[in-house]
C-alpha cells in the first residue's frame, strides 16, 4: 500500500532510487535535479511504440522493430574483440542478435535456444543478413518488451531504458497526498488529485496536453504555493511593529513648489502610498515600479526627506557608482541646505571614507547614496530608518527577504525597478511587496520618436548624426556584440567604433563588458561631460543613467533584441527637453515576428503595454528583467496561457488572508514546490 500524505519521499535524495548510484546521481544533480520531485518535471518529449511487433521480412534497415524470435544457434568466436552472435528466425526469416562486451552465460540465459524471445533494438545488415547488435529490450515475457515508453531529454551518460525504469519506479511509488484545495476549486479542474495529475502527465499519450484539466491543476498548484509564499512573507514583515515616522507635509511641499514640473497624478499617488506606510506602525516592504524616464527618483528622494524630518536616517544603494553620484546630486539640487548628505564611493580617500563612516555612526549625515557595498558590517548608522534600493540588478524572494531584516525593525524598505512587466509577473516576481506603480511620464517629456532604416541606408544616418552633432546633442549607437563573430551576421562595437571614428575623429568613445568597472566609469563620465558626441556600445548602458544631451540611440541589429529591451535602450534618450530620436537599424529579409515588433515599438512609448505584446511574442522566460530576478521558472505554468490561474491564485490568496486560514493546510504544497528553507520558520 502506498505511503499516505508521505511527501518526505519525493523530497528523498535520488540514492533513494533502485538504479541510481553517484554517476547516475551525478549526471541528474548537473541538470539540477537534486531529489525526486524534481523528477517528475523533466516531461516526456515523445514516445516509442514497442507494441508492433514486425516480421523479419518487413524490417526496415535504421529503425527499431519489436520481433518475436526463435534462437537456433550461438557462435561464440575464440578469437578477442570479435562480438558474440545468436543465429535467429522467424517463419519470414534470419536475423543475427550479436552482443559487443556480453557474457557467454548471460547470452545463454536471456537467449534459451529453440524457446520464442520479444527483442527490440535497431535494425542494421551485414553481408545481407538483417543484424541487431546489443538490443535494447530482450525477455521471454512479451509483455515487459511489448510497451509504449516515453523518450525524455536525456543526459550523456543516461539511457532512455534507465531513464525509463527510474521514472515508473516514481510513478509506482508516488504517495497519495492529503488535498489541499478545496470541493470548488477541485470542480474546476474536473477533481483531478495531484497523484492523478502526476501519472497523466507522464503518460505517452498526454505529451503536450497543456489544456486539459490534469496539466491545469498542477499548473495551479506551483502558482498558488509561489503566491501562497510571498503572502506569508507579507504577513510576517506587517507584523513587525515599529515606531511610525511622523512628519508634516511641509518640507514636501516646499519641494514640490520649486521644481520645474508639476508632479504627475501617478507620482502623487504613489507617494502617497510611500507616506502612509511610513507614517504606519507596521514595516514597509515596498517596490515602486515605473516605466524609463516616469519619474521614480523624485518621489523616492521626498520620501527619504521627509523620513530625515522624522528624525532617521536613509541610505540609497546604486548599482553603480555614476548612478549613486547622479542621486546625489539630484539630492542636492533639491533638498534644503541644513540637510546632510554624503556619497560614499571607491574613489573617495581613504581620510575622507572614515570621516563618513564615522559621521554615520553618530548621526551627522542624514541621508548615504552608495552602491552595494553601503550594506557591509564595518558601516554602522546610528538610526536607519528608510532603505531605498534602485534595483536594477534584481533581487530574487531570498535576497529581498534578507534584505528587509538586515535594517532591523525599525527600517522601511523601497525598492526601485525602471522594468515594467506584466501584470501576471509582477504577481509573481513582486507578491511578496506591496506594489506602487507610475506609468505616465512627467509633462516636459516628450516623447521619443522611432524610426526603423535598413542598413543599406547608413549614409542617410550619418547625415542625420551630424546634424544632431553640430546642434549640440550627444549619440548613443548600440551593437549587440563586442567583435566581429563568423557564426553570427551581427554589428560588433568595435568594428564600428573604429568605421566611426573616421568619420567623426576624436569624438566616439566605445563601452562594453570586456572593458573594467572603473574603466566604464571614467567612459560613461566623460561622455556625461561632452567629451565626446558618441558613444559606441553594447546594451551595458540599460541601467537608468541619466544623460540629459544625448537625444539620439542608434540600434543595430534591432531585429535581435526582445522588445522590452528595445523599450529599455531607447529610455536612455528623452531625458532632456529637446524632441529625441531612436532609430532601429535592421537587415533586409526581416521576419514577420521582427517587423511586428519592430511595429509595436514605432507606435507606443507604453513600456508596459510594450512588456505585454513583448510577453505574447518571445515567452515569460525571454523577458528582460525576469532571467534576473531571481525567480524560479514555473516549471508548467505559463503567465500568458494560464492567465485565468494567476487570477485564480489571487483570489484565492485573498480569501485565505481574509479568512485567516491555517497555512499548515497547504504544508505538503509549500514543503514540495522548493520553497521549504523560506518557509521552515513559518509553518
Amino acid at each position: 500500500m502506498k505511503n499516505k500524505n508521505n511527501y518526505n519521499y519525493l523530497l528523498a535524495d535520488l540514492t533513494k532510487l533502485n538504479g541510481v548510484g553517484k554517476k547516475t546521481m551525478q549526471i541528474l544533480k548537473k541538470k539540477k535535479v537534486n531529489n525526486i520531485f524534481d523528477l517528475l518535471w523533466r516531461l516526456p518529449k515523445s514516445f516509442t511504440d514497442r507494441t508492433l511487433v514486425s516480421k523479419i521480412s518487413d524490417l526496415q534497415i535504421g529503425k527499431s522493430h519489436t520481433i518475436k524470435v526463435i534462437p537456433l544457434k550461438y557462435q561464440f568466436p575464440r578469437v578477442r574483440n570479435l562480438p558474440n552472435r545468436v543465429n535467429c528466425i522467424d517463419e519470414t526469416g534470419k536475423i543475427n542478435c550479436v552482443f559487443f562486451n556480453s557474457h557467454e552465460g548471460y547470452i545463454r540465459k536471456i537467449l534459451p535456444l529453440n524457446q520464442e524471445v520479444t527483442i527490440n533494438g535497431k535494425i542494421s545488415a551485414f553481408k545481407g543478413v538483417y543484424q541487431v547488435t546489443n538490443p535494447t529490450y530482450i525477455s521471454q515475457d512479451s509483455s515487459l518488451v511489448e510497451s509504449i515508453d516515453n523518450k525524455y531529454s536525456l543526459t550523456e551518460g543516461i539511457t532512455e531504458k534507465t531513464y525509463n525504469k527510474i521514472i515508473k519506479q516514481i510513478l509506482l511509488n508516488l504517495p497519495i497526498l492529503n488535498e489541499w484545495h478545496d470541493k470548488d476549486t477541485l470542480k474546476l479542474f474536473n477533481n483531478e488529485s495531484w497523484n492523478g495529475s502526476i501519472i497523466k502527465l507522464h503518460d505517452p499519450t498526454n505529451i503536450d496536453n497543456y489544456k486539459s484539466n490534469f496539466y491545469k491543476r498542477l499548473a495551479y498548484d506551483e502558482i498558488l504555493a509561489s503566491f501562497l509564499v510571498n503572502s506569508e512573507i507579507r504577513k510576517k514583515i506587517k507584523k513587525i511593529k515599529k515606531t511610525s515616522k511622523n512628519f508634516t507635509k511641509k518640507a514636501q511641499n516646499q519641494i514640490t513648489s520649486k521644481l520645474k514640473f508639476n508632479l504627475t497624478n501617478d507620482q502623487k499617488k504613489s507617494l502617497e502610498e510611500i507616506n502612509d506606510d511610513l507614517n504606519s506602525k507596521s514595516k514597509m516592504f515596498r517596490l515602486l515600479q515605473g516605466d524609463v524616464g516616469s519619474g521614480k527618483t523624485i518621489v523616492s528622494l521626498i520620501s527619504a526627506l521627509n523620513v530625515i524630518n522624522s528624525g532617521f536616517q536613509v541610505a540609497l544603494m546604486a548599482p553603480t557608482e555614476i548612478l549613486a553620484r547622479q542621486h546625489f546630486e539630484s539630492a542636492k539640487k533639491i533638498f534644503p541646505k541644513n540637510i546632510s548628505i554624503e556619497l560614499l564611493s571607491s574613489k573617495s580617500k581613504n581620510s575622507n571614507k572614515k570621516k563618513i563612516l564615522k559621521d554615520l555612526e553618530n548621526k551627522n549625515i542624514d541621508m548615504i547614496f552608495a552602491t552595494h557595498s553601503i550594506f557591509q558590517k564595518k558601516i554602522i548608522f546610528k538610526k536607519l530608518g528608510y532603505i531605498i534600493i534602485d534595483e536594477q540588478h534584481k533581487f530574487g524572494v531570498r535576497q529581498r527577504k534578507l534584505l528587509s531584516d538586515k535594517g532591523g525593525d525599525n527600517c522601511d524598505v523601497l525598492l526601485m525597478s525602471a522594468t515594467p512587466i506584466p501584470r501576471t509577473l509582477t504577481m509573481s516576481v513582486y507578491g511578496d511587496m506591496d506594489v506602487s506603480i507610475i506609468k505616465e511620464k512627467p509633462n516636459n517629456r516628450k516623447e521619443v520618436k522611432t524610426y526603423s532604416k535598413l542598413e543599406g541606408k547608413i549614409d542617410d544616418v550619418i547625415k542625420f548624426v551630424k546634424k544632431e552633432i553640430k546642434e549640440g546633442n550627444q549619440i548613443f549607437w548600440v551593437c549587440p556584440l563586442i567583435e566581429e563573430s563568423k557564426k553570427l551576421d551581427h554589428q560588433s562595437s568595435v568594428n564600428k567604433y573604429k568605421f566611426l571614428s573616421k568619420l567623426f575623429p576624436n569624438d566616439v568613445a566605445l563601452l562594453h563588458g570586456k572593458i573594467d568597472n572603473e574603466e566604464k566609469e571614467k567612459i560613461l563620465n566623460k561622455f556625461l561631460n561632452k567629451e565626446y558626441s558618441i558613444l559606441v556600445s553594447t546594451t551595458i548602458i540599460e541601467v537608468g543613467i541619466d544623460f540629459p544631451n544625448a537625444n539620439v540611440i542608434i540600434i543595430e541589429n534591432a531585429n535581435k533584441f526582445g522588445l522590452s529591451q528595445l523599450h529599455q535602450l531607447r529610455g536612455r534618450v528623452g531625458r532632456g527637453s529637446k524632441q529625441a530620436s531612436c532609430i532601429l537599424m535592421f537587415k533586409s529579409n526581416l521576419s514577420a515576428n521582427a517587423k511586428k515588433r519592430i511595429n509595436i515599438l514605432k507606435n507606443s512609448n507604453d513600456g508596459f503595454e510594450i512588456s505585454e505584446e513583448d510577453m505574447k511574442l518571445r515567452g515569460f522566460g525571454d523577458l528582460l528583467g525576469f532571467k534576473q530576478s531571481g525567480m524560479k521558472y514555473f516549471k508548467l505554468a505559463d503567465p500568458i496561457q494560464n492567465e485565468d490561474l494567476f487570477l485564480l491564485a489571487e483570489k484565492q490568496i485573498k480569501k485565505i488572508e481574509i479568512e485567516n486560514i491555517n497555512i499548515n493546510k497547504y504544508k505538503a504544497l509549500l514543503k514540495l514546490y522548493d520553497q521549504a528553507d523560506i518557509i521552515n520558520d513559518i509553518i
